[in-house]
C-alpha cells in the first residue's frame, strides 16, 4: 500500500512538470508561457525606460562647472596645517623626530606653490581687487584663469630660508587656509580679509607674540571668486602663515584663529571650524 502511494505521488509531481495530455510545463501551456513572458518584457522595458528618462532630466539640469545646489555654509571652514588627530602640535625641541613629521608634511603642501611651478601655470594678477572671469553668453570662459600664489610670500614660514619653519628654534610656523566655496567674495568693499590669532596659556594671562605673513594676515581679494576645480585648474589656494616668536616651553598654549572681513561671517559656537579653527600648541624641552 505504502508503495502505491510513493508511486503516486511520484507521478503527480512528474505530471506538474511535464503534463503529455494536456502539453502543459509547471501548470502552464505553451501560450500562457508566452504571455506571461511578454508581459514581463513590456514591464521591465518600460521600468528601464522610466529609469534612463528621469536620469536624462536629472543630468539636463547639471552644470559640468558648477554644482545646481551648494549645501555648504554661508562662513567658509578654516583649517592649518600641519593638522593632526586630534587638532594639535606638541613636539620636544630636542628631539628632531618629534617634529620630522610636521615638516615634512608643510614641504608636501608646499611644493605647488613653488615660485617656479606659479609663474609657469599662474598670472601675476592685480592685487586688492576681484579677478572677476565671465563667461560670453552661453560660450564658457574656461578654462578660468588663476592668480599666483608664490611660496616666497610667506616669508620666513616659506621653508625656503629656513627649512625647519622654526620648529627648530621654538618659533614654529603654521599655514592657515580658508575652505574652498565656489563663487565666494569675501568683503563688500576694497579691503581683504585677514586673519587674527590669539594664543594664550591654559593655566595663566601668558599669551604668545605671532607674526604673519604675508603681512597683515591677509587673504588678498586678487585670489576670488573660486570657480570650481573644473573650471579653474590650476587655481592656487591663497595662505596665511603665522609664527609664534615667544611660545613658552612646557606649556600648553590654546590658540585661536579667525577670520575678519567686511562680509558679515557668522561664526557658530556649534561649529568649531566655521571661519575659525582652535589647536593646541605645546613646545617641550629639558
Amino acid at each position: 500500500m505504502a508503495k502505491d502511494d510513493e508511486k503516486k505521488e511520484s507521478g503527480e509531481w512528474k505530471e506538474f512538470f511535464w503534463n503529455p495530455r494536456t502539453h502543459e510545463l509547471l501548470g502552464r501551456t505553451a501560450s500562457s508561457w508566452g504571455l506571461i513572458l511578454l508581459f514581463y518584457l513590456i514591464f521591465y522595458t518600460f521600468l528601464a525606460g522610466m529609469f534612463c528618462l528621469t536620469m536624462y532630466v536629472m543630468l539636463l539640469t547639471l552644470d559640468d562647472y558648477k554644482p545646481t545646489w551648494q549645501d555648504r555654509l554661508a562662513t567658509p571652514g578654516m583649517m592649518i596645517r600641519p593638522k593632526g588627530d586630534p587638532l594639535e602640535i606638541v613636539y620636544h625641541l630636542e628631539k628632531t623626530e618629534s617634529w620630522d613629521s610636521y615638516i615634512q608634511a608643510l614641504n608636501n603642501f608646499l611644493a605647488p606653490y613653488n615660485d617656479s611651478q606659479q609663474a609657469m601655470k599662474n598670472d601675476a594678477c592685480v592685487p586688492d581687487q576681484y579677478f572677476i572671469q565671465e563667461d560670453s553668453g552661453e560660450v564658457r570662459n574656461n578654462p578660468k584663469r588663476s592668480c599666483q600664489f608664490n611660496r616666497t610670500m610667506l616669508g620666513s614660514c616659506s621653508g625656503v630660508d629656513d627649512p625647519t619653519y622654526g620648529y627648530q628654534d621654538g618659533k614654529p610656523c603654521v599655514l592657515i587656509k580658508l575652505n574652498r566655496v565656489i563663487g565666494l567674495r569675501p568683503s563688500n568693499g576694497e579691503k581683504s580679509p585677514f586673519v587674527s590669532c590669539s594664543a594664550k596659556a591654559q593655566k595663566n594671562e601668558t599669551t604668545a607674540a605671532v607674526e604673519f605673513f604675508p603681512p597683515n594676515g591677509t587673504f588678498n581679494l586678487m585670489y576670488y571668486p573660486y570657480y570650481g576645480k573644473r573650471a579653474q585648474v590650476n587655481y592656487s589656494q591663497p595662505l596665511v602663515a603665522v609664527k609664534f616668536m615667544d611660545i613658552s616651553f612646557n606649556t600648553d598654549f590654546n590658540v585661536e584663529c579667525k577670520i575678519n572681513s567686511s562680509t558679515e561671517f557668522k561664526i557658530s559656537e556649534r561649529d568649531k571650524f566655521a571661519g575659525r579653527v582652535t589647536f593646541k600648541l605645546r613646545i617641550n624641552k629639558v
